[in-house]
């Protein structure tokens, strides 16, 4: 029995090369991913857990750690005309929870969500600004 308010993210990830490669439905490249969020086009999520936040995060992101979606998915925006970027370290988990989404709570109602390629590893890789955290975790 599913509890409603879980959602089933990564037992099927076996593999570190099992998302790296999504249809222009799901996945968005860094450098257009960053171009969006820059200019306030999108909105982008960050699904790292909070030691992971601490390494530093993309200023202005949403915090919510793949761990508290099944409580916080309300977070997640509707609005079909303003993008949401799901970025993680590298993008095995926002392309597991994005597929999630859309298979457990509705493909329409998730069609404008994305997962990020490269993710927060690549991010920092090429030396893009992060900062601290501004808020702690909320539990």
């Amino acid at each position: 029995m599913q509890r409603r308010d879980a959602i089933v993210i990564g037992a099927a990830v076996c593999s570190p090369f099992a998302f790296s490669q999504g249809t222009s439905s799901e996945v968005i490249g860094l450098d257009e991913a960053r171009r969006l969020h820059e200019s306030a086009s999108a909105v982008l999520i960050d699904i790292r857990e909070p030691q992971e936040h601490a390494t530093g995060v993309a200023a202005g992101a949403l915090l919510l750690p793949m761990s508290q979606l099944g409580k916080r998915v309300q977070e997640i925006p509707l609005q079909p005309d303003k993008p949401v970027l799901l970025i993680c370290n590298t993008q095995n988990r926002s392309a597991a929870t994005l597929r999630a989404l859309r298979q457990q709570l509705g493909e329409q109602r998730y069609a404008h969500v994305r997962y990020v390629h490269g993710g927060m590893s690549e991010w920092a890789k090429r030396g893009w600004p992060m900062v601290k955290p501004s808020s702690p975790f909320k539990p």
